[in-house]
């Protein structure tokens, strides 16, 4: 088969493949990401490029416009090369810098006022963590002298060492020591003069020698907790012995290069290698991500001794090289919710060669560890108030309850709150429009890192449609109100068609980075509201099912990169979340890492988490007749019944 030169501009990066091959997966194979959000099916159109030189065949795609087709556009994923060719990939294409919420809770009420979980909460931020749970890492380290053996006190090598824990660590029931350490035992004791530091591990509910090391070595011991999450993946650094964070470093999760959501990639790892390329795109990650971490202070990957990971259901079966076809299957039924610990090396996670690595467990098959550890960071299952925790992405997982149960479940509320879906939507990075206001007729758009605008994200897009509807720009279904460009907002922005859809123009193509027009369509906003609807009906459910009522809600928690831009007001007003005091919501950062590292350092939490696991009871929505019959009343800003929002029925009355 014929092979060609791809080039890919600006980055002037070249790479030789055939005929066959799509220009998205050449770019993959220089290290150059696209965005794309379907895996490479050619569905969502995100994939844009421009061959400026060269022969080609692509697919037909409604996807690309007449006009963008004249300027030489196509679907990186449908088309191939069939000659030497030159391929630009516009900034609209590009993945950026990515802003990835590393924060730990903060526990931030918009009026101010303190969570009722307060001890839990500031806990795993500046308080000692003993105040909460037992500082009792997953790993530890112990500095024994040992006395030399007499023939009054003659019992073998192996006994005596874990005779000497026994004595430092009465609590210890049930202890085991491999073979290897076994084998090697005899000459170290003698050689180091009867001093050694001994590894504990927690493994499985019983205490493992992981490592004997000759003299004091108690001082070195570090731990990393990692967040796994569908877009990105964040690691902290942990000094195991004072509980510090030493670093933290964050990064995309590099198989969204194989589809946007879990279904996609589920549906990719049935391709020939898909699992095993989707396995080693995240384990290649966590493993750069800790080597960064440990040279920033001089460390090395012996002094990690254990790992302890959060994700979602999907995440945790690929992180572990688990297939996870049947997630999506009916009945929905993963490998494996609990997780065993294991060596970290069975996994192919570099640090000490016997380190250890623990899952947090899992609830069903789209409600993961993630939440588990987003429940036991907020602290809601120790309060006697009825609480609610969204996690809002792509899948949006809510909780409900409070000390004595605890339901959840999923939504598929889609990609548009991490910009999918949308036509000048992108992820919240740099130059993303996070919030937006109209005042004196006027837009007014502020970007992450205040930098041009490069397109709209989540907490955006949630802004504009609050105030179009505010301003009576849009109706309650979503639909511009009056003729085409007969309200303007602001000089040239107005409501104006473009290939027989109604739009509204926040940035002119000169301001924004992109040269183009930055707008949000009649298309885009029906896509919120089927989002958000979604998640609204989710939290319906929980409530009906558990026979409460919305007022019962003494506090919402929200976790995840959104809930730090997330504009409560403009979410009650089109319906994302229930009509509240805005005094009730918290924000409370990346929970997933800091549950992660919650149970890092301490056995007792990790023994909790494994308990709100076994509590926590999951409701399965596609399998629920009160879902689709309440879904479709919720779709209209804020709700087909508007006695629901009697804030918003104010504002627009």
């Amino acid at each position: 088969m014929a092979e060609f030169k791809v080039t890919f501009l600006p980055e002037n990066r070249s790479i030789s493949v055939d005929s066959s091959t799509d220009l998205l997966t050449a770019s993959l194979k220089t290290g150059i990401h696209i965005y794309n959000s379907c895996g490479g099916e050619g569905v969502c159109g995100r994939c844009k490029v421009i061959v400026k030189k060269g022969e080609y065949v692509t697919e037909d795609s409604g996807r690309i416009s007449e006009k963008e087709r004249e300027k030489g556009y196509v679907l990186a994923c449908r088309t191939t090369p069939k000659s030497d060719i030159e391929v630009f990939i516009p900034e609209e294409s590009r993945l950026g810098d990515l802003e990835i919420l590393t924060e730990e809770i903060k526990a931030k009420r918009l009026a101010g006022l303190y969570s009722p979980v307060e001890d839990v909460v500031e806990a795993v931020s500046d308080r000692p963590l003993q105040k909460v749970f037992k500082h009792s890492a997953l790993s530890t380290k112990l500095f024994l002298k040992l006395p030399r053996p007499t023939i009054d006190d003659n019992c073998g090598d192996s006994d005596r060492l874990l005779r000497e824990i026994r004595k430092r660590h009465k609590e210890i029931t049930v202890m085991q020591m491999g073979l290897s350490n076994i084998k090697k035992l005899p000459r170290l004791l003698r050689e180091s003069n009867w001093e050694v530091t001994v590894t504990l591990g927690n493994r499985n509910k019983t205490t493992e020698v992981v490592l004997i090391e000759s003299g004091d070595k108690s001082r070195e011991n570090f731990g990393v907790a990692v967040d796994i999450g569908t877009t990105t993946i964040v690691a902290y650094l942990v000094d195991l012995n004072s509980q510090k964070v030493l670093g933290s470093k964050a990064s995309y999760n590099p198989q969204v290069d194989f589809g946007e959501d879990v279904i996609s990639r589920i549906i990719f790892a049935q391709h020939e290698k898909g699992l095993e390329k989707l396995h080693h795109a995240v384990i290649d990650t966590v493993n750069t991500l800790i080597d960064s971490l440990i040279k920033e202070i001089k460390l090395t990957l012996d002094d990690v001794t254990a790992i302890i990971c959060a994700g979602n259901t999907t995440m945790t079966h690929l992180l572990l090289k688990i297939d996870p076809a049947n997630i999506r299957k009916d009945p929905y039924t993963p490998t494996v919710n609990f997780i065993p610990v294991i060596r970290a090396s069975e996994a192919g996670i570099k640090i000490n060669p016997r380190g250890l690595l623990a899952c947090l467990p899992c609830i069903g098959s789209y409600v993961g560890g993630d939440i588990v550890a987003g429940v036991l960071a907020s602290g809601m299952d120790k309060t006697k108030d009825l609480s609610l925790l969204i996690d809002l992405g792509t899948n949006g997982e809510v909780v409900l309850g409070d000390k004595e149960w605890l339901m959840a479940c999923s939504t598929s509320a889609g990609p548009c709150f991490e910009g999918g879906g949308l036509k000048s939507g992108i992820r919240a990075m740099k130059g993303a429009i996070q919030n937006i206001a109209i005042k004196n007729n006027a837009i007014h758009v502020e970007t992450i890192g205040n930098e041009p605008p490069k397109g709209i994200c989540g907490s955006g897009i949630v802004d504009i449609i609050s105030e179009l509807l505010k301003n009576k720009i849009i109706d309650r279904s979503g639909k511009f109100v009056g003729a085409v460009s007969d309200r303007p907002l602001h000089k040239t922005w107005v409501i104006r068609e473009s290939e027989g859809v109604k739009e509204v123009v926040l940035v002119e193509a000169k301001d924004s980075a992109i040269g183009k027009d930055i707008t949000v369509d009649e298309n885009d906003i029906k896509n919120l509201i089927h989002s958000k609807g979604a998640i609204y009906t989710g939290i319906e459910v929980l409530l009906k099912e558990a026979g409460f009522k919305k007022s019962d809600i003494k506090h919402v928690f929200i976790a995840g990169g959104l809930g730090t831009a997330l504009n409560i007001r403009s979410s009650i007003n089109i319906g994302l979340l229930p009509d509240l005091p805005e005094k009730s919501f918290v924000f409370l950062g990346n929970t997933s890492i800091s549950g992660a590292k919650i149970c890092l350092l301490s056995i007792e939490a990790m023994d909790k988490a494994d308990a709100i696991a076994n509590k926590m009871a999951y409701l399965d929505l596609s399998t629920t007749p009160l879902f689709m019959n309440n879904y479709s009343a919720a779709l209209f800003l804020p709700h087909t019944d508007i006695e629901l929002f009697p804030s918003v029925k104010k504002i627009l009355t």
